[in-house]
């Protein structure tokens, strides 16, 4: 007779949820910190260039949520409108 013994309906654990992973990241996390230690010198003079890095990066994935520049259908909006059609700023309490 033969019968099967797995379980229907449960799907295998992929490699993250796997004791392999486990080892993976506790081998990473010795390897971050030997490289941290034997070489900070060379991990603190990167840090600027990192920061730059960083600072493209986000300028690139934060204008893509609004669809970049000058992409409007109705025209551009750099800001407020122009002075000239701005009424002019009265002082108020002064004595002119």
């Amino acid at each position: 007779m033969n019968h099967d013994h797995t379980q229907h309906g449960v799907r295998p654990k992929g490699f993250w949820g796997s004791r392999y992973s486990i080892g993976l990241i506790v081998l990473g996390a010795i390897a971050l910190y030997f490289l941290l230690t034997e070489h900070r010198a060379h991990f603190f003079a990167a840090l600027p260039l990192l920061l730059l890095v960083a600072c493209l990066l986000l300028h690139i994935f934060m204008h893509r949520g609004h669809g970049g520049h000058g992409s409007s259908k109705d025209g551009p909006h750099d800001g407020p409108p122009a002075a000239e059609s701005s009424p002019p700023i009265t002082p108020t309490g002064s004595t002119s």
